[in-house]
């Protein structure tokens, strides 16, 4: 391995970068110089950050820096998207201490690089330097659009039908999963400690999770893919959302930012939320309610959209988009109908990374 001090901050720059070669017209300089330089004549610009911190938003017990360097692009790169835009250029910065080494950050480069090159971006600059509490990223992504094709979260009208993508809960579920064979591993670590079991403690160096039959769950949540293919499938469709946001922090709480925004009310039903059957599984399971993870859980970056009442039939024949409910009034409030029929207030119990 390979002592990072060794080829010094420029010098890891350098060599992580030395091959990317630009991929759009719109990226003149990228990484090399004090700045990079972009040049959009007759489009908007969107730009958006995310910053990842060690113990707070990933735990590398259980994701290695490959599939962190994947996923940190990804959230960035499904913000784009969740404006209607097109992703082009990437800032990556990052803060690390004396535990990683350069074939480390090699492993997270590639990770990296896997996601933009799935969406021809380019990795234009960022920083590097030191860090005494472990793991910080910090990931700008910039992309364009026209200026009458960005969809803002505050255009939701009263009968506009809300959608989403895919399904959701399943990334919540990969976590509460990787959090209970992590607890199972040091369990058994500290039993051997307390015996003084030093075979025991040879033995747990090898430790196999119980992880079959829920590959799926895993992917969601180590994996995630932004949603750049049901942005294409609307435009193919010829449909323009009247408000968007990618699903990060939970259903719920998504909902909620889009009729704060919107000033308006939503009316949703449970029985046509979209849940995959090993979430439901892995749910009942952990004896959790599987709605209350489908709505709260996070992390799905699945697109919840609203659009006008008139598109409900170019809806309804999109593979993989689920009609969940319609807009209503401000005064209706956020609400729920339940399976048997009840309504129940809409809540944000999603992810909040200041708590």
């Amino acid at each position: 391995m390979t002592d990072i001090s060794k080829l010094g901050e420029f010098g890891l720059i350098r060599h992580l970068t030395q091959d990317i070669k630009p991929k759009n017209t719109s990226t003149r300089y990228g990484v090399g110089d004090d700045c990079s330089v972009l040049h959009y004549p007759d489009k908007e610009v969107l730009v958006t950050t995310d910053m990842l911190m060690e113990g707070i938003h990933f735990d590398l017990t259980y994701i290695d820096l490959q599939h962190l360097g994947y996923k940190s692009a990804m959230v960035n790169i499904s913000d784009i998207f969740a404006m209607n835009g097109t992703p082009r250029q990437m800032l990556v910065s990052i803060a690390l201490s004396k535990r990683f080494t350069v074939e480390d950050m090699e492993q997270f480069y590639d990770g990296l690089r896997k996601a933009c090159d799935k969406w021809g971006i380019d990795i234009v600059g960022g920083d590097t330097t030191s860090s005494y509490t472990g793991l910080a990223i910090s990931i700008t992504c910039i992309g364009e659009a026209q200026k009458e094709e960005i969809v803002y979260r505050n255009g939701a009208k009263d009968t506009d039908l809300i959608c989403v993508s895919g399904d959701l809960g399943a990334a919540y579920m990969g976590l509460q999963l990787l959090e209970r064979e992590k607890s199972v591993y040091y369990q058994q670590v500290d039993e051997a400690r307390k015996k003084n079991d030093q075979r025991a403690l040879e033995q747990l160096a090898h430790f196999s999770p119980d992880f079959a039959g829920k590959e799926y769950l895993l992917q969601r949540q180590l994996k995630p893919e932004a949603r750049g293919d049901v942005v294409e499938q609307l435009r193919a469709a010829g449909i323009r959302p009247t408000a968007m946001m990618d699903i990060s922090d939970g259903l719920s709480s998504e909902l909620m930012h889009i009729c704060r925004q919107s000033c308006c009310g939503c009316r949703i039903f449970e029985k046509h939320l979209p849940i995959d059957y090993q979430t439901a599984v892995m749910a009942e399971e952990l004896n959790m309610n599987v709605t209350t993870c489908a709505l709260n859980g996070g992390e799905d970056y699945e697109l919840l959209f609203t659009v006008p009442i008139g598109d409900h039939e170019k809806i309804e024949q999109l593979e993989g988009i689920r009609l969940i409910g319609h807009i209503t009034r401000a005064e209706l409030g956020l609400q729920m109908v339940s399976r048997d029929g009840q309504e129940f207030e809409l809540k944000a119990q999603g992810w909040n990374p200041l708590l």
